[in-house]
């Protein structure tokens, strides 16, 4: 979220500059531009995921990619279930890839960020893994997991908390709603995601 890339904008390490709102500098980017336009992933073309990709390319050879909270831009977002989820899918897809490309460039950078990548992919995983191990307790022993279902929400609390406190604003604690998206649509989508790497369709016209 927008914490965490203020964070990374302290190192001059944003580790994603979202499409819509990024500006390169003209000769970095002609110095990219070749790596840039012939992305590939298992030998075949990839076009999704270009602005976490370029953004990789950037700081690989050595650039600096800084956060400008006071930039104003404009983007579609999706309105429909479906659209967003196609949205999702393609994300997920973009970030397993690039998240191991990201990798070697990683102990050039702040100790931090390696925290952050680690923590944006890890925390995911342990939510999965508990969600799975509260699924086969309720179907091995037909008893409710309620040590998992009361650690999954003391953690949804305690980061909507702080969102809320830094942000100074009640709202965010509306955040917690995102967990049940999580469980039920993002985690079997991201699994899915996680085996059909390869799949390089938009999935939109």
């Amino acid at each position: 979220g927008a914490q965490g890339t203020r964070g990374a904008a302290r190192f001059g390490a944003v580790m994603c500059c979202c499409g819509p709102c990024a500006m390169y500098r003209r000769s970095a980017m002609l110095s990219l531009l070749d790596q840039y336009e012939t992305q590939l992933y298992r030998g075949k073309p990839s076009d999704f995921g270009e602005d976490r990709h370029l953004t990789i390319l950037m700081l690989s050879a050595g650039f600096r990619t800084e956060y400008v909270p006071s930039a104003i831009a404009a983007t579609v977002v999706p309105d429909t279930i479906g659209v967003y989820l196609r949205q999702q899918l393609r994300w997920a897809r973009s970030t397993f890839r690039d998240t191991l490309l990201a990798f070697p460039v990683l102990p050039g950078l702040d100790r931090y960020l390696t925290l952050d990548v680690i923590g944006q992919n890890g925390g995911p995983l342990l939510l999965a893994l508990s969600v799975l191990t509260g699924i086969g307790q309720f179907a091995l022993t037909a008893t409710v997991p309620w040590w998992t279902i009361m650690v999954i929400v003391s953690m949804t609390l305690v980061r909507c908390s702080v969102a809320a406190y830094r942000a100074r604003e009640l709202r965010f604690l509306g955040f917690a709603l995102h967990t049940l998206v999580n469980i039920f649509l993002l985690i079997p989508l991201k699994a899915y995601a996680l085996c059909t790497l390869s799949n390089s369709d938009w999935l939109s016209r």
